[in-house]
């Protein structure tokens, strides 16, 4: 009864939480490190295998072993939040397409420009209908067909809900891009280009610095959500599109309200991405009913490779005859 109890309390706590203070930040580490010394060293040398697979020759007192905290962290990573079962509601009428949420995605997580993890699409549900901006992140399905078809156990779903890759494990056969249905998967054809302290630990929950050759996708922001954080698009969404927090609690917050889940659904028409799947996503929409914004505002102030996404495609009917 009184671990009951405090399963409660610490979940009340969670959403209480949500939205104060920033994410801590950890990366990709090795499994041991030859580090440079100041001192005059032992004078004895060994020879050791780099990470990229050279002989190096070190001084032995400039050895020291790499602590046990990227196995802590995959473990972690694997075993999740205990008594919790993440959710995320979008509200359609608010999103105007500001990409705020993508920007922050984007710099959390160390992505290339056009490795978007959310994706904000231009939607029209029928030629009679009017059109209405779509953000589109990984659903954390409840039965995933991406986790099914991994052949080496990459990509797996936790008891909170969070479907992860581990990218040290990720042999990038590209199989989970194909089964996925929503496309929320990006590949990684190159290393990022950036600076990283030497210090810096992989944790899958947080899966930075993106690795060639593997597969990234949308984490639910797992990192800050050990430490009683909304995840980076939330907290970034300057009109609370986004919703986040605990279905077993039954409560969502965008930061600036927190409702009840259960309510909402049934108040606001809830509903599920293609949810004729059978995959079970952990996200839902809110429809796009009297919007809060026209749908042109969401074209000002687009970098062009941007709003070349939006502009109607050619029909090979009409590109012959300009030809």
């Amino acid at each position: 009864m009184e671990k009951k109890e405090n399963d409660s309390s610490s979940r009340r706590k969670f959403i209480r939480k949500f939205g104060l203070g920033l994410g801590s930040v950890a990366v990709a580490g090795s499994a041991a490190v030859a580090a440079g010394s100041s001192g005059s060293g032992s004078g004895e040398t060994v020879m050791l295998l780099s990470a990229d697979g050279r002989l190096v020759e070190v001084d032995r007192a400039s050895i020291r072993i790499a602590k046990a905290e990227t196995r802590e962290k995959r473990k972690e990573a694997h075993r999740g939040m205990p008594s919790r079962k993440f959710v995320m509601v979008i509200d359609l009428a608010k999103c105007k397409n500001a990409r705020k949420c993508v920007d922050a995605c984007q710099e959390g997580h160390m992505l290339p420009r056009d490795h978007e993890w959310i994706k904000i699409q231009l939607l029209q549900d029928s030629g009679m209908t009017g059109k209405y901006w779509f953000p589109k992140p990984c659903y954390h399905c409840d039965s995933p067909l991406c986790v099914s078809v991994c052949p080496v156990g990459a990509t797996y779903k936790r008891d909170d809900g969070i479907v992860l890759v581990d990218n040290k494990r990720c042999i990038g056969c590209k199989f989970c891009m194909t089964a996925c249905p929503y496309s929320a998967r990006v590949f990684n054809w190159k290393d990022p280009e950036v600076d990283l302290p030497k210090d810096h630990v992989y944790d899958p929950e947080l899966n930075v610095p993106p690795v060639e050759g593997t597969v990234g996708k949308c984490v639910f922001c797992a990192d800050r959500l050990r430490n009683n954080e909304l995840p980076r698009c939330v907290k970034a969404c300057p009109m609370g599109v986004i919703y986040f927090g605990d279905l077993n609690e039954d409560a969502v917050t965008n930061g600036a309200e927190t409702l009840r889940f259960s309510s909402l659904m049934v108040d606001r028409f809830g509903y599920r991405y293609m949810e004729e799947l059978g995959t079970m996503p952990s996200v839902y929409y809110l429809p796009p009913v009297n919007r809060m914004y026209p749908v042109e505002i969401g074209f000002e102030d687009l970098d062009e490779s941007v709003s070349d996404r939006y502009k109607p495609r050619e029909t090979k009917k009409t590109a012959k005859t300009k030809k």
